[in-house]
């Protein structure tokens, strides 16, 4: 939509008049008026309707209609770009409007012009930043990131987390900086520098060790984050390391089950379920540009809107192939292990995101990964079902459970 057509005088009235109504004014009207008013006063009133055009899109009537989303947003973003370069928040409102129409151009599936947005936002992160408008030189980089790494584009995906986590360095307490560094982490790894990746887990886990003792996070968190990167460890074939951590793990979990939190804590099931299925990213589809996938170690919402939904319509056939090799004599155990893995990682992350009780849909799933693997009598993996089992109930506040089935779990993957 372009409206930078000359108006007319009694036009710039009307739309002076309207702003002057007593009473708030519908997004509507308020679209309606800055219209106007940006062609003849484009330095006042152009970050207004970007904004107003910006705040259409999100309207609760076109909620489930994403093509007049993305008409409103495109239009935002394209009055974005016209915000004069010296107003002082064009950067953060560019970037915004960008990825509005973003995630309106991957939600109908059209992600080579998503890709080129995504490129648009951190350009526009970077004049930003060179200009003073932002104070970090990754700013606007994330979506582009996550783009990538959705195609398995991963060294260049590692090559922008690595910038934003400079751009945080040194890590402090409280810093929230736990996601950009899981993110640089997981594409690391996906990119073949498992070393690197190691380090930068650790640096995590070193950074909640002093959150912990603080009290600035859950001690949940700690379990967690040591867990993984015992898994990590063991796959670099560091198994002294792996225990270390593991024993650590154990030594948390003992006094949560004796105390609880030292304090309490709002949802942290994020924390949870992106380790969760950064986990299980091996026995996933290798992602490319025709077939995109999830960039495990970004939070949920961080994925572009179709591949998530890809992700979430891949449960019901999983369950089926679990379901047919259930019944079927001849099948490998090993086999419906494996794919029983896979369906309860994403049934974890799809239960974790509609509600933030999980212990009575998500027990039985567990329940019956741990009957398998016992089934199967293998004892690293029944070592690694219980972990994930351990890991469920300490999402759950199951200390004790959680206790009991990881201090087995150590007897297996340590004994």
């Amino acid at each position: 939509m372009d409206h930078a057509e000359k108006v007319d005088q009694d036009a710039v009235l009307r739309a002076r008049t309207m702003l002057l109504e007593s009473g708030r004014l519908s997004v509507g009207r308020q679209v309606e008026a800055y219209r106007v008013l940006a062609v003849v006063s484009p330095l006042t009133y152009m970050p207004k309707l970007a904004e107003a055009l910006l705040s259409a899109g999100y309207h609760p009537e076109i909620w489930n209609v994403p093509e007049a989303q993305l008409a409103w947003h495109e239009e935002a973003a394209a009055a974005a770009r016209r915000v004069d370069e010296g107003e002082p928040k064009r950067t953060e409102l560019l970037v915004r409007a960008l990825d509005a129409y973003r995630f309106g151009l991957y939600e109908l599936g059209r992600r080579a012009e998503g890709m080129a947005v995504c490129e648009e936002m951190a350009e526009a992160g970077r004049w930003g930043f060179e200009h003073g408008q932002v104070k970090s030189p990754a700013y606007g980089h994330r979506q582009l990131a996550v783009a990538l790494a959705e195609e398995g584009r991963h060294g260049e995906a590692a090559e922008i987390c690595g910038r934003s986590a400079d751009a945080e360095r040194p890590l402090t307490p409280g810093d929230n900086s736990f996601w950009s560094m899981v993110a640089l982490a997981a594409e690391l790894d996906a990119a073949g520098r498992q070393e690197e990746a190691l380090d930068v887990f650790a640096e995590v886990v070193e950074v909640t060790r002093a959150e912990v003792a603080a009290e600035k996070t859950a001690l949940a968190i700690q379990v967690w984050q040591l867990v993984h990167l015992a898994g990590m460890l063991d796959a670099a074939g560091r198994r002294d390391e792996a225990r270390t951590a593991r024993r650590e793990a154990l030594a948390h979990l003992t006094e949560l089950d004796l105390t609880g939190e030292p304090r309490s804590w709002s949802n942290i099931l994020s924390w949870w379920s992106t380790l969760l299925a950064l986990s299980g990213r091996s026995a996933e589809p290798t992602p490319s540009p025709d077939a995109p996938g999830p960039a495990f170690g970004e939070a949920l919402h961080h994925w572009s809107p179709d591949v998530r939904e890809a992700y979430f319509k891949g449960l019901g056939p999983l369950e089926e192939e679990v379901e047919a090799l259930r019944h079927d004599p001849s099948a490998a155990l090993p086999e419906l292990v494996a794919l029983h893995r896979r369906l309860a990682i994403r049934t974890a992350v799809y239960r974790e995101r509609r509600n933030h009780r999980i212990l009575k849909p998500l027990r039985p799933v567990f329940d019956e990964r741990v009957a398998l693997a016992r089934r199967l009598a293998e004892g690293e993996e029944l070592g690694r079902a219980l972990t994930d089992r351990s890991m469920f109930l300490l999402a759950a506040r199951q200390y004790g459970e959680a206790y009991d089935d990881f201090r087995e779990a150590l007897g297996l993957l340590d004994g």
